[in-house]
C-alpha cells in the first residue's frame, strides 16, 4: 500500500503553547491547502482523518466522504494542554523527555499509549487491502506511523519533523516499507 501522511495546516494557536488533543481552529484556509495538495495524491484516494477540527477541515476539503477515526487524534497532554511550555516547567518536561513512551503528563497519556491506538488503526487499515490511502493527522501520530511501518528505533522516529500542510509517502509496493519522500510541499508537485 502507498500511505500518504498529510499533516494538518497550521493551527491558530499562540507560539510556545503545549497542545495535543485540544481542538484548535486553523490559521490557514483548508480549501486553499487542499487545492495545493491534490496533485500529490492519487485520484480518488480514500482519506482517513483525525476528527479534530484542524485535520477534519482539510480532510473534508480533500475528499467528499473522509473517514474519521478517534485513534488518529494527537497525544493527550492532559493538564499541560494549552499552557505555555515555560509554565509547565523544565523539570516536568525533562521527566517526559527522559522516557516519553512511558511518562504520562498529569491527566494525559503516554506516547506508548498513543502508539498502541495508532498501531491498532494501522492494522485495521492493512486489513482493508487498499492500494493507497491518505491520512490527515498530527505530527505525533505521523511519527508513530513511520515508526510502525518503517520499523524505526526511537532515536530515529522521535526527532522526525513533519511540516504543516505537507505530505510524506510511505510505500510497500516492493514488499518492504520505504520512505519515498518526506515533507513534500505542494510547490514540489510532480510534472
Amino acid at each position: 500500500m502507498q500511505l500518504y501522511l498529510i499533516r494538518h495546516p497550521r493551527p491558530d494557536v499562540t507560539p510556545g503553547l503545549c497542545y495535543g488533543r485540544s481542538d484548535l481552529a486553523l490559521a490557514e484556509d483548508a480549501a486553499v491547502v487542499a487545492a495545493a495538495l491534490h496533485s500529490l495524491l492519487p485520484e480518488n484516494v480514500p482519506v482517513f482523518s483525525s476528527p479534530l477540527r484542524r485535520c477534519r477541515l482539510l480532510a473534508e476539503a480533500l475528499h467528499p466522504a473522509p473517514r474519521f477515526d478517534a485513534r488518529l487524534v494527537e497525544l493527550d497532554f492532559g493538564e499541560w494542554e494549552m499552557r505555555p511550555w515555560t509554565d509547565i516547567g523544565r523539570a516536568a518536561v525533562d521527566r517526559w523527555a527522559a522516557d516519553p513512551q512511558a511518562f504520562v503528563p498529569p491527566g494525559g497519556e503516554s506516547v506508548g499509549a498513543m502508539r498502541g491506538r495508532v498501531a491498532d488503526f494501522l492494522a485495521d487499515l492493512a486489513r482493508l487491502g487498499l492500494a493507497s490511502a491518505a491520512l490527515v493527522a498530527h505530527a505525533g501520530v505521523m511519527k508513530v506511523c513511520a515508526a510502525e511501518l518503517l520499523d524505526l528505533a526511537p532515536e530515529e522516529w522521535f526527532p522526525m519533523k513533519f511540516e504543516f500542510a505537507a505530505v510524506t509517502l510511505i510505500d510497500d509496493a516492493n514488499g518492504f516499507n520505504e520512505l519515498v519522500w518526506h515533507n513534500r510541499p505542494a510547490s514540489d508537485r510532480p510534472g
